[in-house]
Parts: C-alpha cells; sequence; structure tokens
C-alpha cells in the first residue's frame, strides 16, 4: 500500500485571450476520484496540463495546486509526482511488454523482472513480459498503461478521457479495474470526461464546466 496522498486545487483561474475557460476550487483524498466534465473546448484537457506541467504558454493560469501541501505549480513537470492516462496508451513500441513496465519504475527499485512478473499477473496478462505491444488488444494495452502507471509511484493521477477509445463492452470492465486499482493505491485522481458513465462509476464528486 502506498502512503495516503491528499490534492488541493485553490483558486484555479485559467483563460485564453483575455476569456476565462475555467475556475475551479475542489478537494481530492487519498483514493479518491474528482470527475471535471464538459464539451470539447470547455477547457478539460487544458486543466490537466497545467496541472501536469506542460500548459501551453498561449494560456494564462493562476492558483495552487497542493500535493500533500506542496505546491505543484512552482515544479518542474518531472518533479510533481503526476501519472498520466490518456485516451491512448501510449506504450512504446520499441519495447517489450515488460520494457514498457520497466520504463516508468523507479531506477532503485529492488527486484524488478519479479516485480513486472507480478504486476502482468495481477492484471490478467501472466506470461506476457516478451510481447510486442503491437499484437495486444486494445483492452490488454490499456491494462498494460494502468499497470505502467502504477508502477511509477505517483502520488497523484490525471486521467485524460481513458476509455473513450475502448469498445463499448469493455469500457466499464476498465474502468472497474482503473478505479479500483486508484482507491486501493490510495491516490488522488483527477478524471476528465464528455461521458456520463465514466463519472458515475468513478463514484466521486463531479463538476460540470459550462
Amino acid at each position: 500500500m502506498n502512503d495516503r496522498h491528499h490534492l488541493v486545487l485553490k483558486d484555479i483561474h485559467i483563460a485564453l485571450d483575455g476569456v476565462t475557460l475555467l475556475a475551479l476550487d475542489a478537494e481530492v483524498g487519498p483514493g479518491e476520484v474528482l470527475t471535471v466534465m464538459g464539451p470539447s473546448g470547455s477547457g478539460k484537457s487544458t486543466l490537466l496540463a497545467y496541472l501536469a506541467g506542460f500548459l501551453s504558454p498561449a494560456f494564462a493560469a493562476s492558483g495552487r495546486a497542493l500535493l500533500d501541501g506542496q505546491d505543484l505549480t512552482r515544479l518542474p513537470a518531472e518533479q510533481r509526482g503526476i501519472g498520466l492516462l490518456f485516451q491512448d496508451p501510449l506504450l512504446f513500441p520499441h519495447l517489450s511488454v515488460a520494457g514498457n513496465l520497466r520504463f516508468g519504475m523507479p531506477r532503485a527499485t529492488a527486484d524488478r523482472a519479479e516485480r513486472v512478473e507480478a504486476a502482468l499477473a495481477q492484471i490478467g496478462l501472466p506470461g506476457f513480459g516478451k510481447r510486442d505491444p503491437a499484437t495486444l488488444s486494445g483492452g490488454q494495452k490499456a491494462r498494460v498503461a494502468l499497470m505502467r502507471l502504477l508502477l511509477s509511484a505517483p502520488r497523484a493521477v490525471l486521467l485524460d478521457e481513458p476509455f473513450s477509445k475502448l469498445d463499448t463492452a469493455l469500457r466499464h470492465e476498465m474502468r472497474e479495474l482503473v478505479f479500483g486499482r486508484l482507491r486501493d493505491a490510495g491516490l488522488p485522481s483527477l478524471l476528465v470526461t464528455h461521458d456520463r458513465e465514466d463519472a458515475e462509476d468513478a463514484g466521486g464528486r463531479i463538476i460540470a464546466l459550462e
């Protein structure tokens, strides 16, 4: 079990060309998922970019994002301790499945090979370590991407419509897997989506943007 982390968003304000896209105050406790819903262009992904540290300079942003009391907005992206899960799994094509999982693991991690095998078993893919990611199904790729994120030991997680490209039959299964893992790990998470079912399965507070 990871340490229990806490994310506080204070007076977040993001604008483009002088027009406010969003204004937000929220707290996300350990294992909770805050959902921000809205149509395309409402500022959902812009919010994630600001929190992750790669917001385009075209936007004006202010406010504080406190993770365990530390202001993330003062840190470079690589020091923020935030995990990201996107619409696409973004697995590295030149690495095996095991190589993808090892990529995000802290360098000091002991028993890396054993941890990778255990992680694959946990997501129902035992023995898949040597496989080429190109041979995996969409659902298998999504599970590997989730486990790669968890093995990187983040302190908070940002989810950018991670279920939108999955077949309808897979979405509920993947939501259960993702949200269950985040709860078990005690990770505060922020989900942006336009899908009401995503928000309902997340089980947390929902903020609707204009």
